[in-house]
């Protein structure tokens, strides 16, 4: 069951209390991460996964601490980074030795120092779903000397009435096409075909019951088992014929909302997951799994306009995506507060509205929740980590260590 109204106004005492116990103001907008509700996340995604591997999605933590944290969970093993130069990052900090990178890259100057570092080669594997991948890849080397790692993305949305429905993606629909990549990377010299990727982001990445949207709650479900039907058998068939090749080291499929699913699939050696640990709004109805929240966004009230609303400082926090209010951070913490329809979420200042902001005096802090997970720490250089109702650490964010990746 999501929060009730008391567990949301029990949870604004236990952050402000928190807070308080600091002794000496924080700087706002202060970033925290409960760390009851993150390894309760990592436990349920590890039951899902029922006996897989979860590679963790650090696109959707950001913060080096909680991705050590959900790697040294059992279950957990390897990275899913989001750029190479993430990638290099995390090998050289020791953070993980095994790490791959979710997207192609031409970043030459990246290629370079991985194809000078052995060790890194060693650690990191490419992804590729094209020929000109791969001469990018050979542009920056003198000889192929030291092999480098890639991994073929496969396309894996659901092909429905000649519709595409899914992440546009990689170009690689069907068996022939991905042969055809695996035979070219295999006769070249310096590089090694080691797993393939499938990520079903129409069934990882959606909604599908929603309380407002019962009907279309119900096409999406639809949507979501043709999807799993169709894919496991693409996937069999590319497998078969993969083996023909080469000895794959992982099959990576799936994401937070589709671990159980993409679990059953015998093709699958290893999930992804990232957004599972956090839970932002956007993760909030799904069938396959309950939300424990565990990423909060404090803003202090600066104003008070009227009688009924208050404004925050700061709030713009928009996810990336189709614009939409779902976007927007929401006003979680005392409950019962909204964003109005005029202004929403704004960079420097934010009006909400609702019964209790006749209870805030200046200088409150309102607990937002973001609406996706990794996204709003390009905003912080600090996370605060909460355990029980004590802030039990302040750890860097990527910012915080200098890195925009």
């Amino acid at each position: 069951m999501p929060p009730s109204v008391v567990d949301r106004n029990q949870l604004w005492s236990r952050l402000t209390d928190a807070v308080a116990k600091e002794g000496v103001p924080l700087p706002t907008p202060v970033f925290v991460v409960d760390l009851d509700a993150f390894d309760a996340n990592a436990d349920d995604l590890v039951r899902r996964a029922d006996g897989l591997p979860i590679r963790v999605a650090s696109k959707s933590l950001r913060v080096p601490a909680l991705i050590e944290r959900a790697l040294v969970h059992e279950g957990f093993h390897g990275v899913l980074a989001f750029t190479l130069r993430e990638a290099l990052w995390l090998h050289v900090e020791g953070i993980c030795d095994d790490i791959v990178v979710a997207y192609p890259t031409v970043d030459r100057g990246a290629l370079a120092e991985l194809v000078a570092s052995p060790s890194a080669a060693a650690a990191i594997t490419l992804m590729v779903d094209s020929t000109p991948h791969l001469d990018v890849i050979d542009s920056v080397r003198v000889s192929p000397t030291t092999p480098v790692r890639v991994c073929v993305d496969v396309d894996a949305g659901l092909r429905l009435a000649g519709k595409h429905v899914g992440p546009k993606r990689s170009p690689l629909q069907d068996t022939a096409a991905v042969i055809d990549l695996a035979r070219e990377i295999t006769g070249r010299p310096g590089f090694r075909l080691v797993g393939a990727m499938t990520y079903e982001g129409q069934v990882a990445g959606l909604q599908d019951s929603l309380p407002t949207a019962r009907s279309r709650s119900a096409i999406v479900r639809r949507l979501k088992s043709l999807s799993m039907s169709q894919l496991a058998v693409r996937r069999r068939e590319i497998d078969v014929a993969l083996r023909q090749l080469t000895d794959l080291e992982f099959w990576n499929a799936g994401g937070s909302g589709s671990v159980q699913a993409t679990a059953a699939d015998p093709v699958v050696t290893e999930i992804a997951a990232g957004s599972g640990l956090l839970v932002p709004t956007l993760f909030d109805h799904y069938r396959s799994f309950e939300p424990r929240p565990a990423s909060y966004l404090g803003l202090p009230v600066v104003r008070r306009p009227s009688p009924g609303m208050v404004t925050v400082h700061g709030g713009g926090i928009v996810a990336s995506g189709p614009a939409g209010p779902d976007r927007l951070p929401t006003p979680w913490a005392p409950a019962g507060l909204e964003l109005t329809g005029l202004e929403g979420a704004g960079e420097v200042q934010t009006p909400i509205i609702g019964q209790p902001a006749d209870l805030l005096e200046i200088g409150d802090l309102v607990w937002f929740r973001p609406a996706k997970s990794g996204e709003p720490f390009e905003h912080a250089t600090t996370v605060h980590l909460l355990s029980g109702s004590e802030l039990v650490d302040t750890v860097p964010s990527y910012r915080g260590c200098g890195q925009a990746f």
